[in-house]
Order: structure tokens, then C-alpha cells, then sequence
């Protein structure tokens, strides 16, 4: 079975790269979201994963906070939100050649850890997709968890949806990692749940909501890894 599963993950991979390189292709052709959305179908078509989806998708949210165990976890996202995501992540892997590319050609937002300069751009670059129509969309806790705990939320989602008092909707995806893991060379096609949990205004004078809901989402993920068969 391993040896099935490097195989499936040197094949998954190479779709992957494929897609990314579809994408860049399509991105000066077609207007935004249409090639990421087109490169996302198609990983998902070919590696064939499917989704499971509880809750729904809010059509007023302006931004999303989701886990993240897995490389899969942004198409997922594509082929199941019909919006515009704007995503947010490390400025490393802007830098990265090729994905890097696929990254900065639909505007996605770069960010600098420990780096007040980078928070001030962030603002703006927000601002910016917020007012093309954009849903900035976000993996709070800045890396990939290993092992189903969520990690400590970063602070960066709370000062963009503070100060434009954005509508937050948050989302688990249930063990992406069990499907796909770069690092442990392992793939093995399956229904990947999602989960829509409900959205809110962020409110800037609590100064805890970001770290509350972290525990609401490490127990909504809790709890659907408990009552369902499926995901042991």
C-alpha cells in the first residue's frame, strides 16, 4: 500500500506542477479567478478527490480563516468557493521560481513575519482586493499543522479584519494531510470534508475573538473527527 501511495503522490505532484503551469499560461488570457479556478479543477478532477461540504458559503464574507494541513488545501478552496480569493502567505514562497509566479501574477498577498512595514502592507494590499470585489483569505496559523491540533493563530488576520471591520467566516477542512503529504511522499484519492462554520463581524474591541476562535474551530474539528467513521 505505501509503495501504491508514493506512487499516487509522484503522480498527484506532478499534476500539481502541471496545473500551476496552466495557470501562468491562462492568467494574461482569461480575467481573474477563472485560470486558478480552471488549474484547481483540473488537480481535482485528475487526482480524484472529492468534497463534502457542511454549512454554507457566506455570499457577504469578506474574508476566510481556514486550517491547513495539506497542499491540497487551496484547491480545495477554489473549487468549492465561486469567489475571487485574494490569499495571504509568506513572502518566501513569493520568492520561490515558478510558484512564486503563480502566486504574485493573481495578486495574492505577501507577508513578512516579525515586520511592522510588512503589517502596514498587508492593510493595504487588503484594502486594495477588498475594493476589486476580493475575499482575503488566510491560513491563521501562518504553517501547516502536523497533527490535527491547530497551531496559535497569528495576529495578522485580526488587525486586516479589526480595522475594516470585516466579515469573517471560518472553515475547517478535515485531514488534508491524510490525502496528501508532500513531505512524506503520500497521496490517496478520497472525499475531503468541509466545513462552513458561521460568519461574524469582526468586532475590534474584543481582544480575543481570534484566539476563541481558534477553540471553536480545533472543536468543531474535534467533533467531526469523533462522530464520523469515515476520517479513522
Amino acid at each position: 500500500m505505501k509503495i501504491l501511495a508514493h506512487i499516487n503522490w509522484f503522480f498527484s505532484t506532478v499534476i500539481i506542477f502541471t496545473a500551476l503551469t496552466i495557470s501562468i499560461i491562462l492568467y494574461p488570457i482569461l480575467p481573474r479567478p477563472y485560470a486558478r479556478k480552471i488549474s484547481a479543477w483540473f488537480i481535482r478532477i485528475t487526482v480524484f478527490f472529492s468534497t463534502d461540504i457542511e454549512g454554507e458559503e457566506d455570499p457577504a464574507a469578506q474574508m476566510y480563516l481556514i486550517n491547513h494541513q495539506s497542499d491540497l488545501d487551496i484547491g480545495i478552496m477554489e473549487t468549492i468557493s465561486k469567489k475571487d480569493l485574494s490569499w495571504v502567505a509568506k513572502k518566501e514562497l513569493f520568492d520561490v521560481p515558478f510558484f512564486g509566479l503563480a502566486m504574485s501574477m493573481p495578486e495574492d498577498i505577501p507577508i513578512e513575519r516579525q515586520s511592522k512595514i510588512s503589517l502596514l502592507r498587508l492593510l493595504k494590499n487588503s484594502k486594495d482586493r477588498l475594493n476589486k470585489g476580493r475575499v482575503i483569505t488566510m491560513f491563521p496559523e501562518g504553517t501547516r499543522s502536523k497533527n490535527g491540533r491547530m497551531l496559535p493563530f497569528k495576529s495578522g488576520a485580526k488587525v486586516v479584519a479589526d480595522k475594516y471591520q470585516l466579515k469573517v467566516q471560518p472553515i475547517v477542512l478535515m485531514q488534508t494531510a491524510k490525502y496528501y503529504n508532500i513531505k512524506k511522499f503520500y497521496y490517496k484519492p478520497g472525499c475531503i470534508k468541509v466545513i462552513f462554520m458561521d460568519s461574524f463581524i469582526a468586532d475590534k474591541n474584543d481582544k480575543n475573538w481570534l484566539i476563541e476562535l481558534r477553540i471553536k474551530m480545533q472543536k468543531v474539528y474535534d467533533d467531526e473527527l469523533a462522530n464520523n467513521p469515515s476520517h479513522r
